[in-house]
């Protein structure tokens, strides 16, 4: 059921002007993912020196508080960039990408991303005042930091190997469990 809503709304947006448009251009779906991937390296940099920070293993000298305040804005710009670019890429070639197992996990880890920001962010301001010189931080905010390291990672491994799904449905069995997990409806149109 929700893989035929799936599939059904690709299948509208594969039919838009613009989304044949941007994937059939000669230069723009390049830029798109060339933008993606740099705002990621920026967003990913930021956020992991924060992280980095929160274990005690970057800028331990200076105060929690000044890092997390500097570098928030040029995170959150290069996540907005990224998030917009990230939504063209998906409208270029809806179908194909709805349909990977890959990105289906990387749009899990993004919500378990965006959870573990938000906890993060609110421990972090209601307790930052009693450790904020401190070489580390408590923790609970070590552990967020640490689950962020690791769900970002997979967030970018999976959105790697977006590009080389071997689960793709037009070369698996019509009955195997990864065409469930990727998406796949019986007897439909490739794309």
């Amino acid at each position: 059921m929700i893989n035929e809503l799936i599939y059904d709304f690709a299948i509208w947006l594969d039919d838009s002007a613009w989304s044949t448009l941007l994937h059939e251009s000669y230069y723009m779906y390049n830029w798109v993912e060339s933008i993606h991937v740099l705002t990621l390296v920026v967003c990913l940099g930021m956020l992991f020196m924060i992280d980095l920070r929160m274990l005690g293993y970057a800028l331990p000298n200076v105060p929690a508080s000044n890092i997390a305040r500097r570098l928030n804005m040029p995170m959150l710009i290069g996540f907005a960039i990224m998030f917009i670019t990230g939504i063209l890429l998906f409208y270029a070639v809806p179908v194909r990408t709805s349909q990977s197992v890959w990105f289906r996990v990387k749009m899990i880890l993004l919500v378990a991303c965006a959870v573990n920001a938000y906890l993060f962010h609110r421990r972090m301001n209601e307790s930052v005042s009693s450790w904020d010189h401190d070489t580390k931080a408590p923790d609970r905010i070590r552990f967020g930091a640490i689950f962020s390291l690791g769900f970002w990672s997979l967030v970018v491994i999976c959105g790697r190997l977006v590009a080389y799904d071997w689960f793709d449905c037009e070369y698996t069995d019509s009955d195997n469990f990864s065409q469930l997990l990727s998406g796949c409806i019986a007897g439909q149109e490739r794309f």
